[in-house]
């Protein structure tokens, strides 16, 4: 299946395409965030503290005087970068375990799947809050854990999926050629198993950014002058029966992009599988 078909199906599906262009629009601000942002997002004014929205302050401003609004454009850079490489950590290293797991079997099965068993025995947030202090308190911290809570899904995925595909005609008729098992692995295995691993990474994209908020919102993400909508709802939080929306703008965004990866990825799993949408 094309690029192209993929891309037209995704296209049919309005939602799933709407929450697409949301999330890219995300990217290009992340990207292009200190050249648009109207005031610095880390400078205090004592003389313009908790200012209602208005048209100098499109969102308002908070305790210390700081413009909400570019501080909210600049936290997507914490977002998109907790998305991203909590997505890229699992990609590479739970697909090729689950991958190698699945296709050899025996010891290397056993061993990469009690690992995984360890590390699923963990509850999620605390194994992110343990990893974070381990390594110290930082939002690349933060987004390095959020990544290791995910790999052994990714791994279960792509072990399963190798199980099922190494089983097919078309592998059997290579290894009898006299094809070698990474030859198979990078032909066969990975292009069929792409599917549900890019269906599964554009749902945790959305799970890893609320995670990452949680974490800043502890304290144990971004850490001040950064920016991130967890640290965001944090400081505001002590606010919130005077100014409610210093809290309420970066719970919005916060929401928006976790339903735009939830909707992309049903959106996804119909334009990779047409069966699912016929179903």
């Amino acid at each position: 299946m094309g690029f192209t078909t993929i891309f037209k199906r995704l296209m049919s599906e309005r939602l799933a395409f709407a929450s697409f262009i949301f999330l890219m629009l995300l990217v290009i601000v992340s990207i292009i965030a200190p050249y648009i942002i109207p005031y610095d997002p880390v400078k205090q004014d004592l003389s313009k503290v908790m200012l209602s929205p208005s048209a100098q302050h499109w969102l308002g401003t908070d305790e210390l005087g700081r413009d909400i609004f570019s501080r909210l454009l600049m936290g997507t850079r914490a977002a998109i970068q907790a998305g991203l490489v909590a997505i890229l950590i699992p990609l590479f290293i739970g697909v090729p375990m689950g991958i190698l797991s699945g296709y050899l079997g025996g010891v290397i099965d056993d061993l990469f799947m009690r690992i995984v068993d360890g590390i699923l025995a963990i509850p999620a947030i605390l194994l992110a809050l343990g990893i974070t202090g381990a390594l110290g308190i930082s939002l690349w911290n933060a987004m390095i854990a959020i990544g290791i809570i995910f790999t052994p899904q990714f791994a279960r995925l792509a072990r399963g999926q190798t199980l099922q595909i190494r089983r097919e005609p078309y592998v059997e008729a290579a290894k009898i050629s006299g094809a070698g098992s990474l030859w198979i692995m990078l032909k066969h295995i990975i292009p069929n198993i792409a599917p549900p691993i890019v269906v599964q990474a554009s749902f945790n994209l959305s799970y890893a950014i609320l995670t990452e908020a949680s974490l800043s919102f502890l304290g144990l993400g971004a850490q001040s002058p950064q920016i991130s909508w967890g640290n965001m709802i944090q400081q505001a939080y002590s606010m919130i029966n005077m100014n409610a929306w210093m809290i309420i703008y970066p719970g919005i965004a916060i929401l928006l992009t976790v339903l735009a990866g939830n909707f992309l990825g049903d959106g996804l799993r119909s334009a990779l599988d047409p069966k699912v949408k016929k179903a």
